[in-house]
C-alpha cells in the first residue's frame, strides 16, 4: 500500500514527483547493438529473426505508404482475421497490442491494485515486473531449479492478494518450457480468480513433443490468457504488433483501457502478409531447430553449461574464474564484432544468452569462444 508518510512528502515537494515506487523500478535494458571499433557488428544479442522478415511483408509495409494520413482501424479488423483463421480462434476473444509488451502491461493494469501481487519465475521476463510495480503491485519470484518453472514453487508463492502469474512458454532468457501436463497440473493448483498469463513470444520455435502453447488451455477456462507476438518468428519487431487470446469478458477489460489507434496500418498490413507467408515462417524455424543444437553440442563440448532451450537462443554458463568470466567472454566476443547479451540483470552473471545465426555467425562465434577458452 502508498506510504502515508511518502503521500504527504509529494503533496509538500517542491517539484512534481512519480508516485511511490515509480523510481524504484529498474528500466528495461535492451541487448546491445554496436561494439566499439567494430563498423557492422553481428548482432546476437536481442533474439531477432536472423532471416529478417517476409518479403511479402515488406512489400505490404511499402504499400501502407499510401495511407499515412489515414488513422488505423482501431479493432484491426483484418489482422483479427487473419489470426484467427490461422490459428483457429474467436474473433471477440482477441485484444491487439504495441507489442506484446503493451499487452502485458495493459494486463497488469486491468487486474492490480495497491497491494495486489503478481508470481512470476526468478528468471522471468522483467517486463511483467516494470508493469506491476507501475501499479504499485508486488512481485513475488518462484524459484526455477535447474533453471525450470516448478509448479510446486509457484504455488507456493500465491496468496489472497495475488492477482496474476507470469509464465513465459518457453522462457526468457533460460529457453525451458513447462510441458502440457505441468500448464495443467499449474493452473488447476491456482485459484479462480487468479489469471495465468502464458507469454509465447518463443511458442513457434518449440520442437519438444511435450511443448503446450496454452491455447486450448485459455480456450476451455475464464482465467488463463496467452499473449504472441509478430516480433521473433515473423521478423517485424520494428513494427511492435502482439495480441492476446483470452476470456472475452478480460478482452473487454483490455480494450477499454486499451489506446484507440495502438496499432499501424502498415504493422497490420505486414503482420497480415507474414502470417500468409508460410514458407518464410518455415525457413525460420528450419534454421533454429537445425543450428540449436549444434550451437549447443559445440560450446557444451568446450566444458561450457549450455542450458537446454526451446526458443531461438541458447543460454550459456561460464566459470566464475577470473579470465573464463561471461562479462570477459562477451567483452572478447565484442572485440570480434559478435555481440550477446549479458543476463546479469535477470539474477544470471555467469551466463549469455545467445541468438541463434546464420551457419556463418554460429561458426564465427564457436571459433571465438574455442580461443577465448584456450587463452
Amino acid at each position: 500500500m502508498p506510504d502515508t508518510t511518502e503521500t504527504l512528502d509529494r503533496a509538500r515537494a517542491p517539484r512534481p514527483m512519480p508516485k511511490p515506487g515509480i523510481l524504484d523500478i529498474q528500466a528495461y535494458v535492451p541487448g546491445k547493438s554496436q561494439a566499439d571499433g567494430v563498423a557492422h557488428p553481428i548482432k546476437l544479442s536481442s533474439n531477432e529473426n536472423i532471416l529478417g522478415s517476409s518479403p511479402k511483408a515488406r512489400s505490404a509495409f511499402i504499400e501502407a505508404a499510401d495511407t499515412l494520413n489515414i488513422y488505423p482501424d482501431s479493432r484491426a479488423s483484418g489482422l483479427r482475421a487473419a489470426v484467427c483463421a490461422h490459428f483457429g480462434l474467436e474473433p471477440e476473444r482477441l485484444v491487439f497490442g504495441d507489442g506484446t509488451d503493451e499487452v502485458l502491461h495493459l494486463i497488469n493494469q486491468v487486474f492490480l491494485e495497491p497491494g495486489d501481487n503478481i508470481v512470476m519465475g526468478q528468471y522471468g521476463f522483467s517486463a511483467y515486473s516494470i508493469g506491476a510495480r507501475a501499479c504499485q503491485g508486488e512481485v513475488r519470484l518462484a524459484d526455477e531449479p535447474g533453471y525450470q518453472i516448478s509448479v510446486e514453487k509457484v504455488v507456493e508463492q500465491v496468496d489472497e492478494r495475488t492477482r496474476l502469474v507470469f509464465i513465459t512458454q518457453p522462457g526468457n532468457p533460460t529457453g525451458t518450457f513447462m510441458t502440457g501436463d505441468e500448464l495443467r497440473a499449474l493452473h488447476a493448483a491456482l485459484p479462480a480468480n487468479v489469471v495465468l498469463v502464458l507469454d509465447g513470444a518463443y511458442a513457434e520455435f518449440a520442437t519438444d513433443p511435450r511443448f503446450d502453447d496454452g491455447l486450448d488451455l485459455a480456450r476451455g477456462h475464464d482465467n488463463v490468457i496467452v499473449t504472441r507476438t509478430f516480433s521473433k518468428l515473423h521478423g517485424l519487431a520494428a513494427l511492435r504488433i502482439g495480441w492476446a487470446y483470452c476470456p472475452a469478458p478480460i478482452a473487454d477489460a483490455l480494450d477499454r483501457i486499451r489506446a484507440p489507434f495502438n496499432t499501424s496500418i502498415a504493422a497490420q498490413q505486414a503482420a497480415i502478409a507474414a502470417l500468409a507467408d508460410t514458407e518464410f515462417q518455415q525457413r525460420s524455424r528450419d534454421l533454429v531447430a537445425d543450428w540449436r543444437p549444434w550451437l549447443a553440442q559445440q560450446l557444451g563440448g568446450m566444458g561450457l553449461e549450455v542450458v537446454p532451450s526451446q526458443a531461438n537462443f541458447v543460454l550459456v554458463g561460464f566459470p566464475d574464474t577470473p579470465g573464463r568470466t561471461a562479462r570477459e567472454a562477451e567483452a572478447h566476443l565484442a572485440r570480434r564484432g559478435l555481440i550477446v547479451r549479458g543476463v546479469a540483470n535477470y539474477g544470471l552473471p555467469n551466463h549469455l544468452r545467445i541468438t541463434i545465426g546464420l551457419e556463418e555467425h554460429n561458426r564465427a562465434l564457436v571459433e571465438a569462444l574455442a580461443a577465448f577458452m584456450k587463452a
